[in-house]
């Protein structure tokens, strides 16, 4: 038994933050975030009120539409985030209560970036068991409620976003999510971090004067890291599963960089035409790049049953990690 997509589904905050927006706060250019990262605008949630769970909830509603479910037919709803609405409790139990999924248990997975390769990889594990049945799979992030909006360096990657798939048991073994492989180095941590907020440094006066409690990034050393993680795993899976550059209709990369992404595909063989770009619209969503990616292939009709499909990315822990799908 293999676990297959069976629905996809994205949600943009409607609010756009460009390079021209930034260039009024910050001591940079448009063409300057351009040349270094591909990104051109991001999209921002921008109601205080309004979080990370808010964001999912939209994506699950649009999974069970789309599918054609109830929300009561859910066995399990797991969130792909590091920036949830609250410490506890989850985010993924404020979706469930917020879209009546009274059947379904939940909880979230930090992996940062990777967290959706992660998340998906093991809600996988819950089908091919024969445990479950339906299993929502949502990355979401309100990276603006991270970001020091003073500080060039990390300001300019992020956005908000979310999206997510619905998995199910298929029938076809040589459909669905056919191989995973996942890493990670905490040797990496200091690199890509938020310090504050934790049990190690609790909030205080001083963790918010010294500005623990957003995102810090040592982007040369987290970029060399990356470049090589995200290749080397794209490989790996290709030579397990007998993979050639032919085979691969396409490679859906995490979008945290455009050199990256580029750097990787020339590694697999791979021509920019099959590989999916979004980065230049919506910047880094983190947990929600390659769902988002996903989504947007599924819904302008790109992806027919025997697609195959690398998703490859690169976190804060560090963690990086792939998946081989067949699209059923």
């Amino acid at each position: 038994m293999k676990a297959v997509i069976t629905s996809t589904a994205k949600y943009l905050p409607e609010s756009v933050l460009s390079n021209h927006d930034l260039e009024k706060i910050l001591d940079t250019s448009d063409e300057w975030i351009r040349t270094r990262t591909g990104i051109c605008e991001r999209r921002i949630l921008k109601d205080p009120e309004q979080a990370t769970a808010h964001m999912c909830s939209k994506v699950a509603l649009q999974l069970i539409e789309k599918r054609g479910v109830s929300a009561d037919e859910i066995d399990l709803i797991i969130v792909a985030t590091m920036t949830p609405d609250m410490i506890f409790p989850s985010t993924a139990c404020l979706v469930q209560k917020n879209i009546h999924a009274s059947n379904a248990w939940a909880f979230d997975l930090s992996g940062a970036c990777s967290g959706f390769i992660y998340a998906l990889h093991t809600a996988a594990q819950f089908i091919t068991a024969g445990t479950h049945k339906k299993v929502m799979v949502i990355g979401g992030e309100k990276m603006s409620a991270v970001m020091d909006y003073t500080d060039r360096t990390t300001s300019v990657l992020f956005g908000d976003g979310a999206a997510g798939v619905l998995i199910e048991p298929g029938t076809d073994e040589n459909h669905g999510l056919l191989d995973a492989k996942l890493y990670s180095d905490g040797n990496g941590g200091d690199n890509l971090c938020m310090p504050g907020g934790g049990s190690l440094r609790p909030t205080t006066h001083e963790t918010v004067a010294q500005k623990l409690h957003y995102l810090q990034q040592d982007g040369r050393q987290v970029f060399k890291s990356a470049v090589v993680a995200m290749a080397d795993v794209a490989m790996e899976l290709m030579t397990r599963n007998n993979l050639t550059a032919e085979d691969i209709d396409f490679l859906i990369p995490h979008q945290a960089n455009h050199r990256i992404i580029q750097a990787t595909a020339e590694r697999m063989g791979i021509g920019l035409e099959h590989v999916t770009v979004n980065i230049d619209r919506y910047g880094n969503t983190s947990a929600a790049t390659i769902p988002i990616c996903l989504a947007e292939l599924d819904e302008t009709g790109k992806l027919h049953r025997g697609s195959n499909l690398i998703l490859v990315s690169f976190g804060a822990g560090y963690t990086w990690g792939g998946i081989y799908l067949k699209w059923q």
